[in-house]
Formats: structure tokens, C-alpha cells, sequence
């Protein structure tokens, strides 16, 4: 019979392996919990946001004061009272209601039929599987870098024969989808969205539509969020086309922003920067929208514990 200690256990051998130590438990404000952040993070955090404002708070004080107030030094920090009188003398000039009513039309155009495509041509180079994949992804990559301005002449043939100058939908079809959109919902896709879903979907007899409706749309949505946003921001900021392919008589915002103050051979800054707030307002409202979206597009893939 073995041999027994005086505990009554048998002898430990020499070359037995000592038992694992038992895990530290971490402590309070370690990995797992939320740690509070301290003044110095909340100082930087309103300087960020004072410098990033600035420049959105001066062209309102800009807008509400007079051509001389904003250009003789020192420059007025405070808001003055010529806003509305400002406000009258850009919708005088342009016709700003129409732009703005354009430029809504031809950016949300753009924008939600990119991020469909843009969607739907993504997830079909993540996730399925078809002959000349790669081929072509590379492809749609290549066409980023032909430069935009090598396509106007034969872009303004075409709409001439079709009798499109002058009209939104000669700005609106040649932008319905981007070669950026399609790559940038493929990255998002291949991370995301798990095959295995894919999978269990069209094992419980799900077709493709539906998949695409309640497994792939649901998971894209931040990804969907903050394309929609760029895209628009894109298209409403976009000159160059829209002013080759329309008029005065139905402008975009940035085309008549270009016949702005600029009356009796002398530019009128507090009026163009009036027409410019008018402009970007839009804009800002789009970002409150999205927002929320947004942010959770950015913070998407962040490590969770």
C-alpha cells in the first residue's frame, strides 16, 4: 500500500506539476468597466468644439451685418441686425427657393440610389460567390482613379441628343451609383455580416430579397447611414457638372450661388456669405438626422467587453 503523510495524503512527487494559481480578479476601473473621464479630457473636449463652431458662428455675425461692417477692421464678433435684409436681397438676386428645392431633389436622388446599389453590389462581392469576382471588384476600384473632368464632353453629348440640358435628371443619372459606395459597403460587409446568417436564412427557406431586407439591411444600416451622408453632402456641394449641365432658370444651390453679390461690377461679401449660411443649413440638418447612425457607423467594430 502507498505510503500516507501525517495529513493522510499521499506524498507529493518531485516532479509533479504544481496546481494553476487562481486568476486576480480585476479591480474597480479596469478592463470591463467604463472608466469616467477627467477634467483635462472635458477641457479639450469644448476647445474642439469652440474651434470646430467658429467659423459656422462667424458666417451667421457676417450674415447679419453690411458689406462695409465686415470688411473694415476689426471684424464684428457679435451678431448685427441686416440678417433679414440680407435674406431679402439673395432671394432677389437668384431665384434661392428653386435651388434649394433642386439641390434637395438631385442630392436625396443620388444619395439613396447609391447607397442602394452601393449596398446590394457590396454584398455581392463580399459574400457571394460568382465567376470574375475579383476581376471586376478590381475594376470598380480602377474607375476611382479616372479623373471626372475626361468624361464632361462626351456626358454633354449625350444629354444634348436626348434633349436633357437644362434639367435635373441629366445631373441625377450619371451619379445613381460610385465606385467609392460599392467598395466602401464591401469592407463594411466582409466584417460584419456573418456567412453563418446568410446560411441559416436560406435554410429556413428565405429568398434572397428577404435576405437582403432582414439580415443584410438591418446589419448595414450605420455602414448605409454614413454613405447616405457623404454622398449627399457630395452631391449638394457638387459645381462643376451641374453648372455645365444647367442654367440660371433651374439652378442648384451652388450654381447660383456663383450669381450672388457680385451686382454693379463690386461683390457684396455680406450677402454671399449670407447665400452661403442659406446653403449650408440643409447640410446641418442632415447631420442631425443621421447622426445617431453615424456615430454608431464609426464606432462600429469596436472591441466589446
Amino acid at each position: 500500500m502507498a505510503q500516507l503523510t501525517e495529513a493522510g495524503r499521499p506524498p507529493r512527487s518531485r516532479h509533479a506539476v504544481a496546481p494553476p494559481r487562481p486568476r486576480r480578479r480585476l479591480k474597480a476601473g479596469g478592463a470591463g468597466k467604463q472608466q469616467n473621464a477627467g477634467p483635462v479630457a472635458y477641457v479639450l473636449i469644448v476647445l474642439a468644439a469652440l474651434v470646430s463652431l467658429f467659423p459656422l458662428y462667424w458666417t451667421f455675425v457676417a450674415a447679419s451685418h453690411t458689406d462695409s461692417q465686415i470688411v473694415q477692421p476689426p471684424a464684428p464678433l457679435l451678431p448685427g441686425s441686416h440678417l433679414i435684409e440680407n435674406l431679402k436681397i439673395v432671394w432677389d438676386e437668384v431665384d434661392m427657393t428653386t435651388a434649394l428645392i433642386n439641390s434637395t431633389i438631385v442630392a436625396s436622388c443620388v444619395a439613396v440610389s447609391t447607397v442602394l446599389f452601393a449596398t446590394l453590389a457590396g454584398f455581392a462581392f463580399a459574400k457571394l460567390q460568382f465567376r470574375g469576382r475579383n476581376i471586376l471588384l478590381m475594376i470598380v476600384v480602377a474607375t476611382m482613379t479616372i479623373p471626372p473632368q475626361l468624361s464632361v464632353i462626351p456626358l454633354y453629348q449625350i444629354i444634348t441628343n436626348v434633349g436633357w440640358v437644362g434639367h435635373l435628371q441629366s445631373v441625377i443619372l450619371p451619379s445613381l451609383v460610385a465606385a467609392f459606395g460599392v467598395f466602401f459597403m464591401r469592407q463594411f460587409l466582409s466584417e460584419a455580416l456573418p456567412i453563418e446568417l446568410i446560411e441559416a436564412a436560406r435554410v429556413d427557406g428565405a429568398h434572397s430579397l428577404r435576405i437582403l431586407w432582414h439580415v443584410v439591411f438591418p446589419i448595414a444600416r450605420p455602414a448605409m447611414a454614413v454613405l447616405g451622408m457623404l454622398v449627399f453632402v457630395q452631391s449638394w456641394n457638387d459645381f462643376f457638372w451641374p453648372f455645365i449641365a444647367l442654367n440660371q432658370q433651374n439652378p442648384t444651390v451652388q450654381v447660383a450661388l456663383q450669381g450672388v453679390g457680385s451686382g454693379n461690377h463690386t461683390i457684396d461679401h455680406a450677402v454671399v456669405v449670407t447665400a452661403a449660411l442659406v446653403a449650408t443649413l440643409p447640410l446641418l440638418l442632415v447631420f442631425t438626422v443621421l447622426g445617431k447612425h453615424i456615430v454608431g457607423g464609426i464606432t462600429a467594430g469596436a472591441v466589446k467587453s
